[in-house]
């Protein structure tokens, strides 16, 4: 059964997408993608690929499994949603559809993260007719219930939580799962997620009869079992840190009082150089603390943090994705799911206490070829954190005093 291709623009041509050859990069043409799929492309304005694309794709679009090592911002996403739905166009249903029983399911540990994967999916299927439906902890059940019964999914994305809520009302079936995609494993494992992904794992088919593809930004011995057991024979490709952040963040480290950070900070808010920041902050108390002190400045900013209501959040990040919103405060975990360009300087208000949060952070800026300033205070308390920071990026890094102009 072909996919409803509403939408798709028959006439539509490859020569209406001309990317030059350029040595040392792969283009989305050298995969002989689907001609639908290659328009979605078109029109995100993607040219060539990103490592991790160029060299996880022929792996995955010939059916093997792939672990993936590789930070966020690196295109992973892209990666694994062109070869679900290169495999989907290729290989059509031959009977109808079933409501509830995705043909592929990724997993995400936030809710940000999940809804980005979504958009991602809907903007490369645009043209291909293929349904891509998210179901995440803190939004309304009910509403997420109704896109499930409305017709059958394709893709499915999802929380662990929330989705075994629907596995257990019945309201899912992970029988007919063709490829499952594990992302971020490590922060799984890191928020406690590991039980109830395997109890979400064994309701897909046998790994002998799906493909499996599973990313992490580290594979420590946890990690490297957790793929060993949900894989078969997998090629492992890794994208090191080094190659993915720093070569295109100016990295600044200012030696600052902790009596001084706010007044620091309120002075880098108020220079225009700083088109459009990211705050981080380690804990929920002190992301509000700052929206609190800076919005009492007239600086505009909104905070995102785990204990803000879910509406509430989503509407800040797309007022910020937008360019409505120039200055956003957040802690780590509300930070993973933040994938936008233009971002032009990422502070860390504290120095995270895991050196590869300082690699997720930094990560905001400097994307998409673009290049950005991440500076991070360190007080007294920080410094503790830097000599973890150092070995993870793999160079000393110099204090500097403060230069109050961000540019």
């Amino acid at each position: 059964m072909k996919p409803d291709t509403e939408g798709y623009m028959s006439d539509w041509t490859l020569d209406e997408f001309h990317i030059p050859e350029v040595a040392d990069k792969d283009r989305f043409h050298d995969f002989a993608l689907p001609l639908p799929l290659m328009q979605g492309i078109a029109a995100l304005g993607y040219e060539y690929c990103t490592p991790i694309q160029s060299k996880t794709l022929p792996y995955a679009l010939s059916d093997y499994d792939v672990t993936g090592q590789a930070q966020t911002g690196t295109g992973k996403t892209a990666a694994f949603l062109i070869a679900v739905l290169t495999r989907f166009w290729e290989t059509p249903l031959q009977d109808s559809a079933t409501k509830g029983h995705p043909r592929a399911l990724i997993l995400a540990p936030t809710r940000e993260l999940a809804l980005q994967i979504e958009g991602d999916a809907k903007g490369l299927s645009k043209y291909m007719g293929q349904r891509t439906v998210c179901v995440v902890g803190g939004m309304d059940f009910n509403k997420q219930l109704e896109k499930l019964d409305k017709k059958p999914v394709d893709l499915l994305v999802a929380t662990p939580g929330r989705l075994i809520d629907f596995l257990e009302r019945n309201k899912i079936s992970l029988s007919k799962v063709e490829v499952l995609v594990i992302d971020e494993a490590d922060r799984m494992l890191d928020m406690g997620f590991i039980p109830d992904v395997r109890r979400i794992v064994y309701q897909t088919p046998h790994k002998r009869r799906r493909q499996t593809l599973f990313f992490s930004a580290t594979f420590n011995d946890s990690v490297m079992r957790l793929a060993d057991s949900w894989t078969i024979d997998p090629e492992h490709v890794v994208i090191e840190p080094d190659s993915v952040a720093t070569d295109t963040v100016d990295q600044r480290f200012w030696m600052i009082g902790q009596d001084q950070k706010e007044a620091t900070l309120l002075n880098l808010c108020e220079n225009p150089a700083l088109e459009r920041a990211i705050i981080f902050a380690n804990r929920r108390d002190q992301t509000h603390r700052l929206v609190k002190f800076l919005q009492g400045k007239n600086i505009t900013c909104e905070g995102l943090a785990g204990d803000v209501p879910q509406r509430k959040r989503l509407a800040t990040l797309n007022r910020f994705k937008d360019g409505d919103l120039r200055i956003l405060v957040a802690t780590d975990v509300a930070g993973r799911g933040i994938h936008v360009d233009g971002i032009s300087h990422v502070i860390n208000y504290s120095l995270p206490e895991e050196a590869e949060d300082y690699v997720h952070r930094i990560g905001r800026t400097g994307r998409a070829g673009a290049t950005g300033i991440a500076i991070s205070f360190v007080s007294e308390d920080d410094a503790f954190n830097l000599p973890a920071i150092e070995e993870y990026i793999g160079e000393q890094v110099s204090c500097t005093v403060p230069d109050l102009n961000p540019s």
